[in-house]
């Protein structure tokens, strides 16, 4: 009952934030200089988050141990958690999340269930090498009969 309860919950608010991204996107595209300074902020404010937090995990750990030579300037622990919040905040919003940390690369060939390169052997990376030369021979053969 309370999974249900949760799971209906987490549906409407990721309908509203759907529609929030939607819209904010529609209009950040139509001004991609300021789109590009809100998403970099965003990234960076989410990476402050987790340096800061794990500078307060380290500073907990070492002086649990006895350490306390070493000090943190800031020692509030909510400082890289809400950093963290909010440039992921910022990050869903503008729906620069997942293309900043896994790239469009690697979720199209997921979709495709592409081999990893590490994985592929040499004959289908040969094969592929031979696809693209002559892929590229064809382009010139074009170019050259439009000129």
């Amino acid at each position: 009952m309370i999974l249900e309860i949760l799971s209906f919950m987490f549906k409407k608010i990721e309908k509203v934030f759907d529609k929030l991204e939607d819209g904010a996107r529609g209009w950040l595209s139509r001004h991609p200089i300021l789109y590009a300074f809100v998403g970099g902020a965003g990234v960076v404010i989410f990476w402050r988050g987790i340096w800061h937090t794990t500078d307060y995990i380290t500073y907990l750990f070492v002086t649990s141990r006895g350490n306390n030579s070493i000090s943190l300037a800031q020692e509030v622990w909510w400082d890289g958690p809400l950093s963290i919040l909010f440039g992921s905040l910022i990050l869903l919003i503008t729906g620069v999340m997942v293309s900043s940390f896994i790239g469009n690369e690697l979720i199209i060939s997921g979709i495709r269930k592409e081999k990893k390169i590490a994985e592929k052997t040499e004959e289908e990376l040969t094969g592929e090498h031979e696809i693209v030369d002559k892929i590229r021979k064809d382009i010139a053969e074009i170019k050259r009969k439009i000129k």
